[in-house]
């Protein structure tokens, strides 16, 4: 995972190391060596913008650095580099999502969650995740299937369902899904159940019946979380992705999936850097227990 980004970032380190043994850096080198660090960058897939940003915010603190006696240089240089990555990562924390729920059923019950994305993000999988990861922490979910519009949507949530043995609401295709959604509501107030997780259908944009659809759910249910589920590998049109969503409904926070399968790194590190938005969870695999809450000190331990 990350081996190219990881690779810019070792062959940077050291060869500004190499050069501080001897002597401090100047204006002229710092420029040089960022400037290679930027196509690096570039190189491992992160967006030329996000790559531009990491390079600016190194490149400030390099033309201060002074290395203390007696310490070794590359450590230095990695402590600036990670200094700098880790301030932009900062910007995708939220408050912890088990938190937010538990302070959410202190006043109200069920919480109410609507996941929101495009077609092949990882949707469907992604509830069954934070199904169990509810589970795992003592609390008793149900998944509601509104995506009432793709062919075998309702069976694959439903299969998962079965599997964590968790309550499924289903409609029938074609049915209004705001009133599917409705439903699920219903259904966990009247029998106790703490959190109601609701599939909607993918979309892109341009469909703007899916669009309205998503709208009228969101006023019906009035969920207490909007949820958009991105792509690692999507890279800038994930950012796009967010902006559009916001637009249209609002949304409180942001599951990055598919993030073990971004070899190179950098399509993952441009949506975290460029995101604008809470990151709650991130994917990293195909099992129910693969969704890590959003910490910028593991992303950086994959990548340094």
């Amino acid at each position: 995972m990350f081996s190219k980004l990881k690779e810019a970032l070792t062959s940077f380190t050291k060869r500004i190391s190499e050069t501080l043994k001897y002597r401090e850096l100047s204006s002229e080198e710092v420029e040089k060596f960022c400037n290679n660090f930027l196509l690096e960058l570039v190189e491992a897939d992160v967006a030329f913008d996000v790559a531009q940003e990491i390079t600016e915010s190194i490149k400030s603190k390099l033309r201060e650095i002074k290395v203390p006696r007696g310490r070794n240089t590359e450590e230095v240089i990695l402590d600036v580099t990670r200094d700098s990555i880790r301030e932009m990562l900062n910007r995708g924390l939220s408050r912890n999502f088990l938190e937010i729920i538990k302070d959410t059923l202190s006043i109200s019950k069920p919480v109410k969650i609507v996941f929101v994305g495009v077609n092949g993000v990882g949707k469907t999988t992604t509830i069954a995740k934070v199904a169990y990861m509810a589970m795992k922490n003592s609390l008793r979910p149900v998944i509601v299937a509104a995506d009432t519009f793709r062919a075998g949507a309702q069976e694959q949530l439903k299969k998962h369902s079965a599997n964590l043995n968790i309550p499924f609401i289903g409609g029938k295709y074609g049915s209004d899904p705001a009133s599917v959604a409705f439903d699920g509501v219903i259904y966990a107030a009247k029998n106790g159940y703490d959190i109601v997780l609701i599939d909607t259908a993918g979309r892109m944009h341009v469909d703007v019946d899916l669009m309205n659809e998503l709208r009228k759910i969101v006023k019906v249910v009035n969920p207490h979380l909007k949820i958009l589920v991105v792509d690692a590998l999507t890279g800038n049109d994930a950012i796009e992705q967010v902006k559009f969503f916001d637009k249209a409904v609002g949304i409180d926070g942001v599951i990055l999936t598919k993030v073990d399968a971004d070899a190179k790194g950098g399509a993952a590190l441009s949506i975290i850097l460029g995101i604008g938005r809470p990151i709650f969870f991130i994917g990293v695999g195909q099992g129910y227990e693969d969704l890590e809450l959003y910490d910028p000190n593991t992303i950086l331990s994959r990548i340094l």
